[in-house]
């Protein structure tokens, strides 16, 4: 066996947690890249929303959706991760963030602990159980260590009764590698609505 980089890694945790005709959530859609993996794993009868703050980003995402002609399996959203449940109330099988900046574009635009936790929250109340949020956790940028101490923080608080989280990280690399927080829900939360 071989330990998978970060990104396979992440992609193992969704392939693992979300079937055909799905509901998921691509919470930073970037450029696309994780919009269009989970479009090709729901199927063609399941959906991807897909949120960014950044127009390019949304532009970027719809563009790659369309090039592998998927993009009626996804809805991409100019909106802030943490508004998720004004788009949508149902069940969600799984859903994936990649925080940090855009990459090719302006690195002051960069995802806030505060948001990223709002949008957890949500998230885990429409989550399946079994279902998997998995945080890819750039962090090596300004503004980055505040995010992955107040995100750490309040994913290590989740009762291990209803969530268990994982994190994934290789300990020897320079430069702030990148790491993985996975989120698995094992039981339906108190006080969901």
């Amino acid at each position: 066996m071989k330990l998978q980089r970060v990104l396979q890694y992440a992609k193992f945790l969704l392939t693992e947690s979300i079937e055909k005709g799905e509901v998921v959530v691509d919470a930073t859609a970037g450029n696309g890249h994780d919009t269009l993996f989970l479009a090709e794993l729901v199927g063609e009868n399941g959906h991807v929303y897909s949120f960014d703050i950044q127009q390019d980003a949304v532009n970027a995402t719809i563009n790659r959706l369309k090039e592998s002609g998927l993009e009626n399996r996804a809805t991409v959203i100019l909106d802030g991760h943490q508004h998720v449940t004004k788009y949508f109330s149902g069940e969600i099988a799984g859903a994936v963030f990649n925080l940090g900046y855009l990459p090719g574009a302006n690195h002051e635009i960069i995802t806030k602990g505060e948001t990223t936790i709002q949008a957890i929250e949500g998230l885990l109340n429409l989550l399946k159980v079994n279902g998997m949020i998995v945080l890819v956790i750039y962090h090596g940028h300004e503004g980055g260590k505040a995010e992955r101490d107040a995100v750490l923080n309040y994913v290590s608080n989740l009762p291990q009764k209803y969530v268990q989280v994982l994190k994934y990280e290789f300990l020897n690399q320079k430069n702030d590698p990148p790491f993985i927080v996975a989120i698995e829900k094992t039981k339906k939360l108190p006080k969901e609505s």
